[in-house]
């Protein structure tokens, strides 16, 4: 058995969001076959606390307008590896260190991939590829 049509819907919501705000490395990981208490784990990192929790607020918003709440969160206060329950899915969001250190995607590395449309996986940094980008011209 495969992950539910409605979780990876809500991995792709997610992936959406935490891509809007610069994550890293976004990995969805079928976990249906091993675990009965959610189907995917959704797995990205941040450079910094202060990115972990933005990433964190993105994904809590993009749920909540998904008509989804978290049913257990944990981490938040540190930043460093906060995880987002929300039923179907469960996200981590890592600080970049805690994501090598622990390497979910290794240990979780025979479950199947979820494949995730570009725009929820692309952290295109448009305004950085441009020296100039939203600096103002005298």
């Amino acid at each position: 058995m495969s992950a539910a049509e409605r979780a990876i819907e809500l991995a792709v919501v997610a992936a959406r969001a935490a891509a809007d705000k610069k994550a890293r490395e976004l990995i969805a990981l079928d976990v249906s076959e091993r675990l009965v208490l959610t189907d995917v784990f959704l797995v990205t990192s941040g450079a910094s606390e202060r990115q972990v929790g933005a990433i964190v607020d993105g994904v809590e918003e993009a749920m909540h307008a998904a008509g989804v709440k978290a049913l257990r969160k944990e981490g938040v206060g540190e930043g460093r590896w906060v995880l987002l329950d929300y039923g179907d899915i469960v996200v981590h969001v890592q600080h970049d260190e805690d994501r090598e250190f622990y390497a979910l995607e290794r240990l979780w590395k025979d479950c199947p991939v979820v494949p995730l449309p570009e725009d929820a996986t692309s952290t295109d940094g448009s305004d950085e590829t441009d020296p100039g980008a939203g600096v103002e011209r005298a």
